[in-house]
């Protein structure tokens, strides 16, 4: 499930150098990979992260700069240090100015080399008890590389306070998400509450927000805390922020700038604690033209921004989720399985997705109800997936199909007699023959039968 470990990737095509360096980073106990071009890194970025990378910055076709922007495009969350017997004070400004974690020059100080590389490796939570134990983010289940750098991203927002916005289509796992930076956070042996903000009519959001007094409105016999009130200490996800009204935009605001609520029917605003986890599947930013969404609210929200990619875009953990809900749902059901058929599994790394892992749990679940084998057959999937292409035959095939029908139809109405049946399709005897050879058909089946 986790890309193979990898401290730091060094980066020179000047091989005693590399070495070198790697035999000094090796000895202070750091995992250590090398790569002899800016492309080979690349290439070793494929399939695994390591937590940083230091480079040389003149180098044989792409230089050390050029693979920082090209790291920082694909994998922001690494940090980068160049590496150069070039070091002039431009080229050291040019780099930092660009992002680079830090510039060294060539010959280098020993020190100075391990120094900097702590601090970047403590930037990017090196060894921590929770990056190294995965409980923290238990609940996702991925093998790509596209959540390994979301979920990077995610335990090191998780470190701060930081608010979170996350973004992803509906179906990919936003709550799961929301869920694991709490756990990998210091609140989380603190209350961790949700609340979907399309799921509640707007006229009750509030009160279920903040709360409300004894005798705010009709009916209102008891005071109720809100969710503000409920979380303090922990953390409040709000789903589908996108979908909360403008007027409550204002004072959810408030709560989160100023760290204050006011229940409804009460003068007195109450102090809270809460670090708030957002997410949604529109576009906040289309709708901040429109006016739609508050700006100021926006960026208070997302301060961090994480990205959930769809199902589509990580199809390498289809097969892992697939059999990672048959296991769960058989123990639910007290049945044993023991997968998805070859073609089976190929059906559903084709599929579209459109409605991501929660759509294909829900195929599983649909599977698991009406099998009755142990491995899922394809037919099952197909049904699942509601796939109307999938039971239309071929061309060949269905011209066949027709054929078989049209000659029995035939024999049926001549009989079983084959001269007739002969002049009814008008062919002759000897061609009539043939065809019911080839689709096995016996005339005397059909004797009476007008």
């Amino acid at each position: 499930m986790s890309s193979p470990r990898a401290d730091i990737l060094l980066v020179d095509d000047d091989p005693d150098l590399l070495r070198l360096l790697s035999l000094r980073l090796t000895a202070s106990n750091f995992e250590v990979k090398t790569a002899e071009s800016a492309e080979a890194a690349l290439a070793f970025l494929a399939t695994t992260q390591p937590r940083l990378i230091i480079t040389d910055l003149r180098m044989a076709g792409m230089d050390g700069l050029a693979l920082f922007q090209a790291v920082q495009q694909q994998f922001p969350h690494i940090p980068v240090m160049i590496l150069t017997a070039h070091g002039t004070i431009p080229e050291a400004v040019k780099a930092t100015q660009a992002g680079v974690f830090g510039f060294l020059s060539k010959p280098f100080d020993s020190k100075e080399l391990l120094e900097q590389t702590r601090q970047a490796l403590a930037l990017s939570g090196f060894k921590t008890v929770a990056q190294t134990d995965d409980e923290w983010r238990r609940d996702i289940v991925t093998r790509s590389t596209r959540m390994a750098i979301t979920l990077s991203e995610a335990w090191r927002v998780a470190q701060s306070g930081a608010n979170v916005l996350i973004h992803g289509e509906s179906g990919t796992g936003k709550e799961l998400l929301a869920k694991a930076v709490h756990r990998a956070s210091s609140r989380n042996d603190q209350p961790f509450l949700a609340l979907n903000c399309s799921a509640i009519p707007a006229d009750l959001l509030e009160s279920e927000l903040f709360g409300y007094s004894k005798g705010a409105f009709t009916g209102a016999a008891n005071a109720y805390p809100g969710l503000f009130q409920a979380a303090v200490g922990g953390t409040l996800f709000l789903d589908e922020i996108g979908d909360m009204p403008l007027a409550l935009q204002a004072k959810l605001l408030r709560a989160v700038q100023e760290r204050q609520i006011r229940p409804l029917g009460s003068t007195q605003s109450i102090s809270v604690d809460v670090r708030i986890i957002a997410a949604t599947h529109r576009d906040l930013e289309a709708m901040m033209e429109q006016g739609d969404f508050r700006e100021d609210l926006f960026y208070r929200l997302s301060v961090v921004a994480l990205t959930l990619p769809p199902l589509r875009d990580r199809r390498e953990d289809i097969p892992l989720l697939a059999n990672h809900f048959l296991t769960l749902l058989g123990e639910r059901e007290q049945r044993s399985f023991t997968g998805f058929a070859p073609e089976a599994l190929e059906c559903l790394i084709s599929a579209p997705w459109p409605g991501n892992v929660r759509q294909l749990s829900n195929v599983v679940e649909y599977c698991v109800a009406l099998s009755t084998t142990a491995l899922i057959p394809l037919n099952l999937v197909k049904k699942a997936l509601r796939d109307k292409t999938g039971d239309l035959p071929a061309l060949a095939e269905a011209r066949q199909q027709f054929e078989r029908d049209y000659l029995v139809q035939v024999l049926r109405l001549a009989g079983g007699n084959v001269s007739r049946a002969a002049r009814l399709a008008q062919r002759n005897r000897t061609e009539f023959y043939k065809l019911l050879n080839r689709h096995q058909l016996n005339p005397s089946q059909f004797k009476g039968s007008d």
